[in-house]
């Protein structure tokens, strides 16, 4: 009996941590095409207990990575400026996802907000609309969902591949977003 070959090369999940709302984005790359899978967001809101907010996040960490087979996970570094309340609960939403990630022997990478939106959009400055009509553009999904958080995922799943391409050396490596769409036309908005 022959074993099944695997037909996608890898899947990404991307996370956007929040204790209020948490966005994910799930991407599978074959032959170097992008392909969206999945997007959406973790309300929390209603759940008034912190530590039942993480709990959540990390129950639905593990059944994404379990139903779409994740190979590697991406997630956003919480970004200094904000009282040090907020981000020691931020901190501890992106800790809950990264060890969802663990038990299921999933690599985890981290990345700063800006290091992302340089990534999709060529500007680390731009803002949540420009990263999600870029995201739309390179995954050409039909629905705008209705919070940026999930684009913001989906964005952190892309620079994850954008970044791996240029570690792994056997594929074409860019500069940046111009000469990425120089050899790639039909991926500009």
């Amino acid at each position: 009996m022959s074993a099944k070959v695997k037909e996608v090369e890898k899947i990404i999940l991307g996370i956007d941590p929040g204790t209020s709302i948490m966005g994910y984005g799930i991407i599978s790359v074959f032959k170097g095409e992008i392909k969206l899978l999945a997007m959406g967001v973790i309300q929390l809101a209603k759940l008034g207990d912190h530590a039942l907010r993480l709990q959540r996040i990390f129950e639905r960490t593990v059944t994404l990575i379990d139903e779409f087979k994740v190979d590697e996970m991406a997630i956003e570094a919480p970004f200094y400026g904000k009282n040090a309340q907020s981000m020691l609960k931020l901190g501890r939403a992106q800790g809950v996802a990264m060890a969802a990630s663990m038990t299921r022997e999933v690599p985890a990478t981290e990345y700063m907000p800006t290091k992302v939106k340089k990534a999709i959009t060529g500007k680390g400055a731009a803002s949540k609309q420009q990263v999600a009509a870029m995201v739309k553009s390179i995954t050409q999904y039909k629905e705008d969902p209705n919070y940026l958080d999930a684009t913001d995922a989906l964005a952190v799943a892309i620079c994850h591949h954008f970044q791996g391409n240029a570690i792994v050396g056997n594929k074409k490596s860019y500069s940046g977003w111009g000469s990425f769409l120089k050899d790639n036309p039909g991926r500009k908005a």
